[in-house]
């Protein structure tokens, strides 16, 4: 076992050599995620959850986030610091970001341009699932973003190479 005592993997020292051998792998104990595994993502903003929801609709795994500066309610302007709710869409992948790694929501959808049009405001855009600004050690402990949904950068390591463009996303307070 390449050096490794038996004892030694089993109790976690197994974990680095299972992540470099098969890079798909969750985390140690638990079963790979694979990106035809993650039937749509689920955020829950009150526990500040992101669940990856496999075909079964069981929790494959979940990841802790970051929220909007103004976490409570649904974004409905441009600059309100609000993480949106409802049910959206992963429209794009950037792995150029300037956030560690990012996945766009389809964020505004046509009832959000509506009701911000109706107000003769801007919704805003360009929210995403993302990983911490670049350049930045560790991981911010409270909440930050302008509306996005921020995860360490190794969690959006993993989100990255398992979430597809046009995997749905739903957003609940």
């Amino acid at each position: 076992m390449t050096g490794l005592s038996r004892r030694k993997f089993v109790m976690g020292g197994g974990a680095a050599l299972v992540t470099a051998l098969c890079p798909m792998a969750a985390s140690a104990g638990s079963k790979p995620i694979y990106q035809g595994d993650v039937a749509y993502i689920q955020v829950r903003k009150a526990i500040r959850s992101l669940d990856l929801i496999g075909r079964d609709q069981k929790i494959l795994k979940s990841y802790r986030v970051q929220l909007g500066r103004s976490p409570h309610g649904h974004k409905r302007f441009q600059g309100d610091n609000k993480t949106p709710e409802g049910g959206y869409t992963i429209n794009r992948k950037n792995p150029h970001s300037k956030f560690h790694l990012s996945l766009g929501v389809s964020y505004p959808n046509r009832e959000d341009r509506g009701y911000a049009a109706s107000r003769g405001r801007s919704p805003g855009g360009d929210i995403f699932v993302h990983g911490q600004p670049n350049g930045r050690q560790g991981t911010y402990a409270h909440d930050w973003t302008r509306g996005c949904i921020a995860v360490s950068n190794r969690d959006m390591d993993e989100l990255f190479r398992v979430i597809r463009v046009g995997c749905p996303i739903h957003i609940f307070a």
